[in-house]
């Protein structure tokens, strides 16, 4: 899942990447309100977590606009615990939930889950491909009944994949969503996350991922279509 952080506090900004990385999400960080509103704006994401009190344009402001542009992102506010009038007018102007500052990722994680519950649905959180079945709110993927473990950028990499099963991605596409726009392109991580999913899939004889020779990769469709 994509996250954008609209945060200033270098140390909870730090603090809340580091957390959520660990549990699998991708994490965009902006520390100013000009620049999140940008991304906010541009880029597609399923979470933003808002700090109301950031320099440039205020958190405010941004779920104002946001909202009025149609977005329907899920926004969860991260204030002082003293803003009892902004985070009243927050809920007002459209965000989801609000975490008072200081609080715990383990919670932050939770309320993510459960707006996302609400927001796409049960089933929408559900990928499945022949036998292969990728749950997003669970992270659990299981080939039939048996439970394949993979690591967090592992699992990202084959969502990825999953939600458009016969579509070759390429390296630089891969590389760009589950790893970050930032990340050297000439690194061969894709290649070798890839190696790793494919074997474990191929030990339950689940639906494999096809290198494409110069290009990249794609997830097969069970009946060979492309």
């Amino acid at each position: 899942m994509n996250v954008l952080l609209i945060e200033d506090e270098q140390r909870i900004a730090e603090f809340v990447c580091a957390g959520l990385k660990e549990q699998g999400f991708r994490v965009d960080h902006c520390a100013d309100g000009n620049t999140g509103m940008d991304y906010a704006s541009t880029r597609t994401f399923d979470v933003i977590l808002l700090d109301i009190m950031v320099p440039g344009r205020d958190g405010l402001s941004i779920l104002k606009a946001l909202r009025k542009q149609g977005s329907t992102t899920p926004v969860i506010l991260l204030t002082a615990r003293n803003e009892l009038d902004d985070r009243i007018e927050g809920l007002n102007l459209g965000a989801d939930d609000y975490l008072a500052k200081p609080f715990y990722v383990e919670e932050l994680v939770a309320r993510m889950l459960a707006l996302l519950r609400r927001a796409t649905g049960e089933r929408q959180n559900t990928l499945s491909l022949g036998g292969l079945t990728l749950d997003r709110l669970s992270r659990e993927v299981r080939s039939g009944s048996e439970v394949i473990e993979l690591t967090g950028r592992e699992f990202n990499l084959l969502e990825y994949l999953m939600r458009s099963p016969g579509r070759v991605f390429t390296r630089t596409q891969i590389l760009e969503h589950v790893w970050g726009y930032d990340f050297d392109p000439q690194t061969n991580v894709v290649d070798v996350c890839i190696r790793r999913i494919r074997k474990k899939l191929e030990q339950t004889g689940a639906t494999p991922i096809e290198a494409i020779r110069g290009v990249g990769y794609r997830l097969n469709k069970p009946d060979g279509s492309m």
